[in-house]
């Protein structure tokens, strides 16, 4: 099995629906999730400065850990996701 991050885009106030319907997505995924954690503000850093990250749509919110055959198999849990503004998945490589 390989390991593939999911990165979670958008934020949005969290109502009882969005809630459940993120509960059983951790629930379908519990046998192949290795990690899991939220963000809840941030920096980005760069040769121009630092800036404060805003918290919106195009903010990375969570990620997960997933172990999954390959890339496609991947894909196909983080679809399921019930995801706010989109996901992207990436395969993670030992150094």
């Amino acid at each position: 099995m390989k390991k593939f991050m999911i990165l979670h885009y958008g934020f949005e106030q969290p109502t009882p629906g969005i809630m459940e319907a993120w509960g059983r997505w951790f629930a379908s995924i519990a046998d192949k999730q290795v990690d899991q954690g939220g963000f809840s503000g941030g920096r980005e850093i760069s040769r121009d400065g630092t800036e404060d990250l805003p918290w919106g749509m195009e903010s990375i919110t969570g990620y997960n850990i997933i172990e999954a055959e390959d890339l496609d198999a991947a894909e196909k849990i983080a679809k399921a996701n019930p995801y706010i503004a989109s996901v992207r998945v990436y395969e993670i490589r030992s150094m």
